[in-house]
């Protein structure tokens, strides 16, 4: 199983092992991950797993849909590599893979 890292805004540091086909989201909830909490259940309509995804892996991920986008425009600190957690789903290709959460994540 793909390890993925979830780095809180605080800097903690949070290590899960994600299962391949399941969503960056539901890796971080099935694990506790604060900071992540899915109020849509994984829908693409809340934005509460808003992410930032380290450069050096957006290439390995497909583009946002266009429902992706628009539910970004909705997060207070968005950026160019920001990102839905329920949007990426986990495969072997992103062992390893880093993204931080913003600090109205908490």
């Amino acid at each position: 199983m793909p390890k993925v890292t979830f780095i809180a805004h605080d800097g903690t540091r949070h290590e899960v092992q994600a299962e391949s086909g399941l969503s960056l989201m539901r890796a971080a909830v099935d694990h506790d991950v604060p900071g992540i909490d899915a109020d849509c259940g994984g829908m693409c309509a809340c934005a509460t797993c808003h992410v930032f995804v380290e450069p050096a892996w957006g290439a390995k991920l497909a583009p946002p849909s266009a429902q992706e986008e628009e539910m970004l425009n909705f997060t207070a600190e968005r950026r160019e590599t920001s990102r839905l957690a329920c949007q990426i789903p986990v495969t072997d290709a992103l062992d390893g893979l880093t993204v931080t959460m913003p600090d109205g994540q908490h």
